[in-house]
């Protein structure tokens, strides 16, 4: 047995049916070992799209999301995707190429040795996953493989690095001592004395009718615990904002739901937020835009308590009073357990509903405006329909107008936040879960980035659905120009007719400038099964709701204008 055949059969044994990569003469074993197996290869354009599939794929499944390429530019190309499966949790496993391990250093093609002012690829991975591994002997080929894929789903998951040399993929080289591996990741269960000590500071709020709020973030998504936390919040009649990230894991018409609390989040949340005397912050990792900028004073006067499933998140950003390490759905699941038999029936908490999904929006242009866009993605998702949103203000858009129902699932693209990150995810989101509608709204220029990968959604009968917001610009940059220089530069672009593009792939296109017309066209493709791109052209007009405070609109444009008068 040859070593990537080996590698095959591993990955077979732990429950990989799909893997995404980028051909090339150091992984040209590998395609072949894929195509004599019962995984589903995937083949893409760029090497980066295969990376950002497999964080895709790992997104909703708790599974094991593979990506390949070729040693040198190849490899590289998949660090994108690494270091936003490191960032947001996702169990994904790079397999590269690597140069002949007699030629390192030596002026091979594509060397990544790190020797003789050769790019180093193993630092560059140990940088972008949990750990990189490098294989030197054919022998150690399994249990290398069974350590880096335990390693991809112990405690806070994360992406793993295997590289293979040339030389160890040559007929002269075998694996005589192949096995089966496992995969045996125990859950992060929490402390029982933790939740008794966290149970006694919770009962003790309620009974003294301090308000409790549950700020929910990502990292109960991923696990799953939208029971958990409904069962919670009704029980105990505590109000739930969540994160962008978090968005979703409740019904947003639910009567404990106090929508998205972040700077392009709902009044009603920050609101809520405000009121809090206790904060019970659930799977949230506090980053820049759920925190306002990491708003120092956020939690003041606020006790607050953290359950995240890693303990290196634990006061990272803000200093947890009580903190519960584990997973989210079993940590929600025993503090809701430890206080029911310490609290009685709590009076009705009256949570204010948002009208975001209906709210009229003035509209002075003929260009479709951005905010009735979303509102009306929101009103057609399907049951159980997952709708991404890359990187730029239509993010914004989608977060504050598109409600979602139970069972549906929003996701940006996280904390390190590519560009055209989803644009291409999404196709892995499809794999894993074809029985789900998968919609991504992308701005023209996220969508430009990467758009060609619509041929391998094509070939593989995927049908995703882009939704392009056209205006012809960066628009989050050029706010940003706006209101830090005063003027804008270099922001504007011009568009191919997408078309048109769409169509010469084999997929479906269509170009809308009316509301109408894109609920026409949203209609039909939610019906055709194809892979869809409609192109809408929205107004520039239009600004997303943003607030730097957690106080408000208001009160955030007075922030930006004492800083902007004391220089910073």
């Amino acid at each position: 047995m040859r070593i990537y055949e080996a590698i095959v059969r591993g990955l077979e044994g732990v429950g990989v049916d799909t893997a995404f990569g980028g051909n090339g003469e150091n992984v040209a074993s590998l395609a072949l070992a894929l195509e004599r197996s019962s995984i589903r290869s995937i083949m893409t354009r760029h090497e980066q799209a295969a990376s950002f599939m497999a964080c895709g794929y790992a997104m909703y499944t708790n599974r094991l999301g593979v990506c390949f390429a070729t040693v040198g530019p190849g490899a590289f190309n998949l660090l994108s995707g690494m270091a936003v499966a490191l960032s947001d949790s996702y169990p994904v496993l790079a397999v590269t190429g690597f140069v002949s391990l007699g030629r390192r250093g030596r002026g091979a093609s594509n060397d990544t040795s790190g020797l003789n002012r050769t790019p180093d690829s193993q630092a560059m991975f140990a940088a972008t996953t949990k750990r990189s591994y490098l294989i030197t002997d054919s022998a150690d080929v399994c249990d290398v493989l069974e350590e880096a894929v335990n390693v991809a789903f112990e405690g806070r998951p994360g992406p793993v690095h295997i590289g293979v040399p040339q030389d160890l993929t040559h007929r002269t080289h075998a694996v005589h001592n192949y096995r089966d591996i496992s995969l045996e990741v125990a859950p992060v269960r929490p402390d029982p004395h933790r939740v008794q000590e966290i149970a006694t500071t919770l009962a003790g709020a309620l009974a003294a009718g301090r308000r409790v709020v549950a700020l929910v973030g990502f990292g109960a998504v991923r696990s799953a615990a939208d029971e958990e936390v409904g069962r919670f919040a009704e029980r105990f009649q505590v109000p739930v904002v969540t994160t962008l990230d978090g968005k979703g894991i409740l019904a947003e018409d639910h009567p404990m739901c106090a929508g998205v609390f972040s700077e392009s989040g709902h009044g009603r949340a920050a609101k809520t937020f405000r009121e809090a005397d206790v904060v019970l912050a659930i799977g949230n990792s506090f980053n820049q835009h759920a925190t306002f900028g990491f708003q120092d004073d956020l939690f003041e006067g606020r006790t607050l308590v953290h359950v995240n499933i890693s303990e290196l998140e634990i006061d990272k950003v803000y200093k947890a009073d009580h903190a519960l390490v584990a997973d989210a759905r079993l940590g929600i699941r025993a503090l809701t357990e430890a206080l029911d038999g310490r609290v009685g029936r709590i009076a009705p908490v009256e949570v204010r509903q948002g009208r975001e999904a209906g709210r009229h929006l003035p509209h002075l242009t003929g260009d479709i405006h951005p905010g009735h866009l979303a509102q009306a993605i929101g009103r057609m998702l399907p049951p159980r329909g997952v709708l991404l949103a890359d990187a730029g203000a239509h993010l914004a858009w989608l977060g504050y107008f598109t409600a979602l129902e139970a069972g549906q699932n929003f996701r940006k693209t996280g904390g390190f936040g590519p560009m055209a990150g989803h644009v291409n995810g999404a196709i892995g989101v499809k794999a894993a879960q074809p029985e789900r509608t998968v919609v991504v709204g992308c701005g023209d220029g996220c969508y430009s980035m990467a758009g060609f990968e619509l041929m391998t959604a094509v070939e593989n009968d995927l049908p995703v659905i882009w939704v392009i917001f056209n205006d012809g610009e960066y628009k989050l940059v050029r706010l940003y120009q706006l209101a830090t220089y005063g003027h804008s530069a270099l922001v504007e672009f011009r568009n191919p007719d997408f078309a048109a593009y769409a169509r010469a792939c084999g997929a479906d296109g269509y170009h809308v400038d009316t509301l109408e017309a894109f609920e026409a066209a949203f209609t039909v493709a939610l019906g055709s099964g194809r892979p869809t791109v409609i192109d809408a052209t929205i107004t520039r007009w239009a600004l997303p709701r943003y607030s730097g405070s957690a106080d408000g609109v208001l009160a955030g444009v007075v922030d930006m204008v004492g800083d902007r008068l004391r220089g910073e």
